[in-house]
This record gives C-alpha cells, sequence and structure tokens, in this order.
C-alpha cells in the first residue's frame, strides 16, 4: 500500500477508535487496522453503561467528557444513545449512608447528582422492589448505548464525515519503526507506512511482543452476563446499579464511611468470591441485560479462565435480580461472558515500543465510559 498515514490504529474497539477520532481532530491521515468484521472484544461485550459515577475523580473527569462526545455525536448520527441518566439504590442503611455521603462529594466536584427518595425511587422504576429500595442516587447525566451497534455505527460515521480509513479482517503480524518511519505488516504480507503507531488490542498485543506482555502486570477479567426475552411494554430507563455497585465501585471508595462499612463484609460470600454486582439495562428490543461478574487471572495465563459459562454464577445473579425488581419475565434469551484487560498496579498500561510505536490498553471496566476522555489526552501528549 502506497498511503502514508500520519497515525495507524491497530485494534477498532472503543478505545482505538476514540484514539483514531481525536487524532482526526487534528486533521491527521488515520486508519484502524481491524482484525475481525466487526470489533469482537470487550467494547461488544459490556452492559454498554457510560457512568463516570462510579469512578475516582481522575477517571470521572475523563468520563464526563466522554459523555460531551456520545452527546455530540449522537446530535449528528444515531448511535443508539439514550441520556436515560444512572440510578444507585441502596437496599440498606450502610448503603444509603454512602450514596448520602456521595452526593456530598458530587458537589464539591461539580457533578450533577440527585438524592431520591425510597417512594421516589419506586414511582420511577417501575417493579423496583419496595423491601429492597431504601432509597437511591441519581445522576441525569448519564447514558447507556447499545455497545455492538454503538461502535458499528461510529465507525460509519468516522468512515464517512471525517475520513477515516478502517481495514476490517486484517491481523497485524509485526509492527516496526526505522529512522522514524513506521510499518504495519498484516498477516497477508501488505505493508502499510505512518509516522505513529497505537496498539489499542486489549489483552491481544502479546502476538505482537510477546516479552513485553509477558513481563506486564495485565490481568484480565471475566465477566458473565445474561439477557432476558423483551419485556413487552414495559419500559426500565437508564442504568440501575445496585446495592453491591455500591459497595463495588470506586467513587463510593471515596466516601468516610466506606472503610468501616467494607471491613464488616463477609470475604467468604459468593458474591466476594465471584465479583458479583447486580446490574440493569434495557436494550432496545426491550429486553433487560443482568449482571455482572469477576473472575481474575493473569493476561499469560487467560485461558486458565476457561470458555465455559460457570451456572452457579448466572442462577445466583437471576436469584438476587429477581429480590430488586420483578421485570414482567426473567427467561433468558441469551448467556455470554466479556474479557477485559486491566492492570494490577496502574490504571491503564502504556509502553512506549519505540519512539512513535506505543501500547495502550488495560483500560479495565472504564473503556466504554472513560476512553473518549483519555484517549483525547492521550492524544494531546503523544502529538504535543
Amino acid at each position: 500500500m502506497n498511503t502514508q498515514y500520519d497515525l495507524i490504529v491497530v485494534g477498532g474497539g472503543v478505545l482505538g477508535t476514540f484514539h483514531a477520532y481525536h487524532a482526526l481532530q487534528k486533521n491527521l491521515k488515520v486508519a484502524i487496522v481491524e482484525r475481525n468484521s466487526v470489533p469482537q472484544g470487550a467494547t461488544v461485550r459490556n452492559f454498554g453503561q457510560v457512568v463516570p459515577s462510579g469512578m475516582d475523580i481522575k477517571w470521572q473527569n475523563f468520563g464526563k467528557e466522554s459523555l460531551k462526545f456520545y452527546k455530540d455525536f449522537q446530535s449528528k448520527t444515531d448511535l443508539t444513545v439514550r441520556q436515560n441518566g444512572s440510578v444507585y439504590i441502596a437496599s440498606n442503611d450502610e448503603e444509603l449512608q454512602l450514596i448520602e455521603e456521595l452526593a456530598q462529594i458530587n458537589k464539591s466536584n461539580d457533578y450533577e447528582s440527585v438524592i431520591l427518595s425510597k417512594s421516589e425511587c419506586i414511582q420511577k422504576f417501575d417493579g423496583l422492589r419496595s423491601d429492597y429500595c431504601k432509597g437511591g442516587l441519581f445522576f441525569p447525566q448519564e447514558i447507556s448505548v447499545d455497545s455492538s451497534e454503538m461502535i458499528v455505527k461510529l465507525h460509519q460515521y468516522l468512515n464517512s464525515q471525517e475520513g477515516l480509513d478502517i481495514f476490517y479482517n486484517t491481523t497485524v503480524v509485526e509492527t516496526t519503526e526505522n529512522n522514524a518511519q513506521c510499518t504495519v505488516t498484516t498477516a497477508d504480507g501488505k505493508k502499510i507506512n505512518s509516522s505513529k503507531i497505537i496498539i489499542c488490542g486489549g489483552h491481544e498485543f502479546k502476538t505482537l511482543y510477546p516479552e513485553v506482555f509477558n513481563e506486564s502486570d495485565l490481568e484480565v477479567s471475566k465477566l458473565q452476563m445474561l439477557q432476558t426475552k423483551p419485556q413487552g411494554i414495559y419500559s426500565l430507563p437508564g442504568n440501575i446499579l445496585t446495592g453491591l455497585s455500591i459497595r463495588r465501585y470506586e467513587s463510593f471508595s471515596e466516601c468516610v464511611s466506606f472503610k468501616s462499612i467494607k471491613e464488616k463484609e463477609d470475604k467468604n460470600s459468593f458474591e466476594k468470591k465471584f465479583g458479583i454486582h447486580i446490574l440493569f439495562k434495557q436494550a432496545l428490543d426491550g429486553s433487560v441485560i443482568i449482571g455482572d461478574s469477576h473472575e481474575y487471572a493473569y493476561a499469560k495465563n487467560a485461558d486458565d479462565l476457561g470458555y465455559d459459562l460457570n451456572m452457579d454464577i448466572d442462577e445466583f445473579m437471576i436469584n438476587e435480580a429477581k429480590k430488586i425488581i420483578d421485570l414482567p419475565t426473567y427467561e433468558i434469551q441469551r448467556r455470554w461472558f466479556g474479557i477485559y484487560s486491566q492492570c494490577k498496579t496502574k490504571d491503564i498500561f502504556e509502553h512506549n515500543v519505540s519512539p512513535n510505536i506505543h501500547i495502550v490498553t488495560g483500560i479495565g471496566g472504564k473503556g466504554m465510559t472513560g476512553s473518549g476522555g483519555f484517549a483525547k489526552f492521550n492524544i494531546d501528549t503523544i502529538y504535543s
């Protein structure tokens, strides 16, 4: 290929795509190289919840920027973005205390949130059980998307409107730099040249740089999720997060009472063993996605997590979900797991193979929410 690019992004998931987008905003000539016909990794296997409310201050700021990007794209083309907000439902006095403390923190962070009483929650969210709900914390700015549709539509928009070149079904087997000239070599022998390369391939960059991969502190998390059959005329707006989410998410760890509340938890419980917290999100077809769980392994031992679904986890999640919301049907039409990579010691994995070849991965569960803002920061840094 004779085309000379300013930037090639390896990996067409949400992290790579937002890097490409922000490079395009600098009037650079950009290409994405994606090994599948459409992205198949963590980007399309998650809830599609864009929830800065669950993150620490650094990533919450990235997430707030991401919200702006998603909403701006939605004003130009349909990315399945729905601004129905997110709510954290407290199930007891301890969780109620945590959401009240976070509401105060949000005021100092200038992030809009609204305390909802028990009756307000029950009125707003049809089927929410009164014997579970003690109150809620609502974030009206937050959004949900249907992930697999969103990323395809975003690619289409960036290709048609912003000049992004995308090479699907193209596996990269080597990246090299020689005298500030970078080259991507594909499995069919093609070579694509650029000034810079950014590799955003999840935990799959082991093919390109096995030594870097094996020496990294990357771990992978396996998450199980379920999807009910369509719920008819029933509507469940926004992202529903529950008591176990309050006890898990980073933002709540900044609350004064968090440490003492966590110390009293049963560390040997089933939900702790498998990292379970219960989330709900209604998809465009009316079905409801429920999850999720977390099982961990070092990235180089990812195969140890297996390719099967643990039915005990699924049954536990369904039983817990039924204690929270009375859905018209809990009949399941689909079950799956996702794998995402994250760092054990840092909030994201970054490594410069050479001056102009950068590995950026391990964003963990922050990808859908944080990628837009982080990628802008990172592109600004790389091109400063």
